[in-house]
């Protein structure tokens, strides 16, 4: 694989390798030069909520550890019982940042695929992740943003009260000026993490759709078009703009205030959507062509020692070898279903002494099995 190729490479480096990617022109039919009216990225302006954004980031230390220690499992080898050829995750990505598509990661709870999302922002310093995660009542609209109409209606009540306006038949100045305050909505409506990834700017932003297998049989279908125009709109100010109000601030998941002209939304630079899935169920088949599909390949070997030492130190791998061993044979049975973690957590507690056989006897089972043990 040439590295003049990958913008990604998952060395997690960070650097600025997203700048390569716009030397390279998208896809004529991944191109979103339809333009909104007031919509083009200010550069000056960009640059200043990126910085606010890596501050951001850089408060997140959880977040910015997940990205910095994830390691990608190499592809099973051709002697593994295992499809041979697999695409590599860091094809994929960068596939996905290339055709400007939403990248469908598959694979066993627990192989990293929410942390690989982590790991792209770290490394391409693409500023905090945004984060949807999807649940069995999860829709569209609650990704998109939130509108909070008692609230407005509240306030609007209550500046009324204060001003002690008179009937609109007799309104003064006084009346006009609570009317012109009750028409600014935008203070009243909060972008979610879908709605705030697709806000346009130079640079992608990171979503991370978790666990969309979950969702309602309807959401993948809903996302189609937002997934193949890279925009949408919020009615509550579309309607005010069509009476004069052109544009109206609203409050972004990352808690800055961004404009949102003509109450439309169009990106600039597509996202970089990462969807995780458990395989739970099936998808139609015109989300998945939209989508760039790898799946995720359960960590063995040197790729499991060194997920060890990233998170727990390389003092542990001599002392620990077989249990590792012993984890990966468990691993490696007909039922065997086990996540990263439960090894993790299972060294972790050997350190403090805890019986070596209980503790594996407790956190070795399979994630598949309905019993307590394996």
């Amino acid at each position: 694989m040439s590295q003049d190729w990958t913008i990604f490479q998952g060395e997690r480096e960070p650097h600025d390798g997203i700048s390569r990617l716009h030397e390279h022109e998208a896809p004529s039919w991944r191109r979103f030069t339809r333009r909104i009216t007031g919509a083009t990225v200010d550069k000056k302006k960009d640059e200043e909520r990126w910085k606010e954004l890596q501050k951001i980031a850089q408060t997140k230390l959880r977040d910015v550890e997940r990205g910095k220690n994830f390691r990608i499992p190499p592809p099973p080898s051709e002697s593994e019982e295992s499809e041979p050829e697999q695409p590599t995750v860091i094809d994929a990505v960068n596939a996905a940042l290339y055709l400007r598509r939403p990248l469908l990661v598959t694979g066993k709870p627990g192989s990293g695929k929410t942390s690989l999302a982590y790991a792209i922002a770290y490394e391409l310093q693409l500023g905090p992740v945004l984060v949807w995660s999807v649940t069995a009542r999860s829709n569209l609209q609650q990704g998109l943003y939130q509108y909070d109409a008692i609230a407005r209606l509240q306030d609007a009540q209550l500046a009324i009260a204060q001003s002690q306006i008179p009937q609109p038949s007799q309104a003064g100045p006084s009346q006009v000026a609570v009317e012109q305050g009750y028409r600014n909505i935008g203070q009243y409506i909060r972008l979610g993490p879908v709605g705030t990834a697709f806000l346009p700017s130079q640079r992608p932003r990171v979503l991370l759709i978790d666990e969309i297998d979950k969702s309602d049989i309807n959401l993948p279908n809903d996302l189609l078009h937002l997934l193949e125009e890279g925009r949408y709109e919020i009615p509550e100010l579309r309607r005010l703009a069509k009476r004069g109000s052109q544009s109206q601030p609203v409050e972004s998941e990352d808690g800055l205030d961004v404009p949102i002209p003509d109450g439309q939304v169009q990106c600039q630079a597509f996202p970089v959507v990462v969807l995780t899935s458990n395989g739970e169920r099936e998808f139609p088949s015109a989300f998945l062509r939209r989508c760039v599909r790898v799946s995720m390949p359960t960590p063995r070997d040197e790729a499991l020692v060194n997920i060890v030492k990233a998170h727990l130190g390389e003092d542990l791998i001599q002392q620990f070898q077989q249990v590792i061993r012993d984890f990966q044979d468990c691993n490696d049975q007909e039922e065997g279903n086990l996540a990263t973690d439960q090894l993790l957590n299972t060294l972790y507690l050997l350190t403090k002494n805890a019986d070596e056989k209980a503790i594996k006897d407790l956190l070795f089972s399979s994630l598949s099995s309905l019993g307590t043990g394996q």
